[in-house]
């Protein structure tokens, strides 16, 4: 039961992400300081993204890539922005279920470990009863043939016995 309610909290989480990637797009811009960190942020990428693509089309590399001008890397941050919150959000949901998994896979380990030690008590148990059995057995065995050799050797001396009186 509790498995689809954990599903739905990180499917919730994932979708309440993107307002606040919204939001981040947004104000991305209004603080000086972090717009020119995100304007260097974009131009980076910029200038990565199509050395990239220049490389995978079989174009030359060495040319003198245009800056975005301030406005468009603005933007263009603010999505690189709103989506590595998403990306982030969805990693920690990933990782959180990886360790729950994990943590009730350690569990159910445990609890085979657990009966394996019993199992394994309970044979040693069984072993000791039916070693204790063998040896009541034989000593069993052992007077049932000494009564029969006495009884057989009586047999012979009643025998004996009645023979002298006849």
């Amino acid at each position: 039961m509790i498995i689809p309610v954990v599903k739905l909290g990180t499917l919730a989480l994932r979708t309440l992400s993107k307002p606040i990637a919204n939001q981040l797009k947004k104000g991305a811009g209004l603080h000086p300081w972090f717009r020119d960190f995100i304007i260097n942020v974009a131009q980076v990428n910029h200038r990565f993204s199509t050395k990239m693509q220049r490389r995978i089309y079989g174009r030359a590399t060495d040319i003198v890539i245009r800056p975005l001008n301030e406005e468009r890397a603005v933007q263009a941050a603010a999505g690189l922005l709103g989506e590595l919150f998403i990306f982030t959000v969805a990693g920690a949901a990933l990782i959180y279920e990886v360790h729950r998994n994990s943590k009730a896979e350690a569990r159910k380990e445990e609890q085979r470990k657990k009966e394996i030690e019993a199992l394994n008590q309970h044979s040693r148990h069984l072993e000791k009863e039916v070693k204790d059995l063998r040896l009541k057995l034989q000593q069993i065995e052992a007077l049932a043939l000494s009564q029969h050799r006495s009884s057989f050797l009586d047999y012979f001396k009643f025998r004996h016995s009645y023979a002298q009186k006849v």
